[in-house]
């Protein structure tokens, strides 16, 4: 007979298969088959590059590799002993360029009176000839006299004509201008807010906030302009990159919701996120060297493709991550609404920096203090108006 406790025993055991498969298969119904994974992914992030726009000695080196810079920071300084004193060059030519452009101005009002003066030469001229020729006794007047107030006349009027072209000379360097907006004064300002912006650009400015990573530039290092000093890494705004198997992708939309694990917190943190793009082609089709299938020699291996997923900024600020850590991500899959490649492009920037933008004002703000000390009274507040719209 057989053993009872043998019979029990396998009955047990039978069960216990027989419920394990029924919970994997509800789980793998009710939830399981509507997520996808991967152990492949990494952190990625922008690594900005520090580079000079001219060039220059280093002198002072304002943050190391770890270090925390913000965006606007002189991050590495330059030599100014030759930009500034182009800047003092390219103040005085502007103050130049004003007061000349006043003498313009001053010579053509000049000018403007002096056609006044030849017009009143002429008439009296012209009234004199006509008292003579207009008396009623023709032998009353010498005929000496006559002649004399002819040419008189004519002197007046060649004078007029004379006054009336240099007058049109004068007007054509300044009409339908201001000194402010005088060609050449415009001129002078360009050179002076390039001669500016090279001054300011001696130092080194962080377009990003992040930390200093890849130090290379040295103290008393010639730099050229373009030359790499250093990247920034913005570790506030860096996203994943999981590269899931392309079976795995059937379902996988844009917009579908992520739960991501790092190895550096272990299970301990759950980052959440959402998937933001799949890429446009597996990472062989990249490779320097693609592979050439065409050769008979051939063997089939699943390939792969990255899909980008953006991580919760809060999550993200609260427990920060590195570049090129490993992660582990599973997409929920429930929505498949979505769509599988973008149909729009980005309506927003995806990387923008004010850091720049400060230069461009003080050069500008430089500009009109200049001009407007060099005017005289009577044009200071038009010259103020034309530069406020500027």
């Amino acid at each position: 007979m057989p053993n009872p406790r043998r019979r029990l025993a396998l009955i047990a055991l039978t069960a216990v298969f027989i419920l394990a498969g029924g919970a994997a298969a509800g789980w793998w119904r009710l939830d399981g088959r509507w997520h996808t994974s991967t152990d492949d992914a990494y952190v990625q992030g922008n690594l900005v590059q520090l580079t000079p726009q001219i060039a220059g000695i280093v002198i002072r080196i304002n943050a190391d590799d770890t270090a925390l810079v913000r965006e606007g920071d002189p991050v590495v300084v330059l030599d100014d002993a030759d930009t500034r004193s182009a800047l003092d060059e390219a103040k005085a030519g502007l103050a130049q360029a004003v007061r000349r452009v006043r003498q313009l101005y001053a010579n053509t009002d000049a000018l403007r009176a002096n056609v006044e003066l030849r017009r009143a030469e002429w008439r009296r001229a012209r009234e004199d000839l006509q008292r003579r020729t207009g008396l009623p006794d023709a032998g009353a007047l010498a005929d000496e006299d006559l002649k004399h107030a002819q040419a008189q006349f004519e002197s007046a009027a060649a004078a007029l004509r004379a006054a009336e072209q240099q007058l049109a000379a004068s007007e054509a360097l300044v009409s339908r201008t201001t000194v402010a907006t005088h060609p050449d004064v415009r001129q002078a300002a360009a050179k002076l807010r390039e001669s500016y912006l090279a001054a300011q650009r001696s130092s080194v400015l962080a377009p990003v906030t992040g930390y200093v990573a890849k130090r290379s530039v040295q103290l008393g290092e010639q730099v050229a302009p373009g030359a790499p000093l250093l990247a920034i890494v913005p570790l506030a705004d860096v996203w994943v990159d999981a590269n899931f198997k392309e079976t795995q992708l059937e379902y996988v939309r844009i917009g579908q919701p992520a739960t991501l694990t790092s190895d550096l917190y272990g299970g301990a943190v759950t980052y959440h996120g959402t998937v933001i793009g799949l890429g446009p082609g597996t990472g062989s089709a990249f490779a320097l060297l693609p592979p050439q299938n065409a050769t008979g020699n051939w063997i089939k291996i699943v390939q792969r493709l990255p899909v980008r997923i953006r991580l919760d900024p809060q999550e993200l600020a609260a427990h920060p991550l590195r570049v090129g850590l490993s992660m582990n991500a599973s997409i929920d899959t429930h929505d498949r609404s979505g769509p599988v490649l973008a149909s729009i492009p980005p309506t927003q920037p995806v990387a923008a920096t004010q850091a720049y933008e400060r230069a461009l004002a003080d050069a500008g703000r430089l500009e009109r203090e200049i001009v407007q000390a060099n005017l005289g009274a009577d044009r200071a507040a038009s010259a103020a108006a034309a530069l406020a719209k500027q």
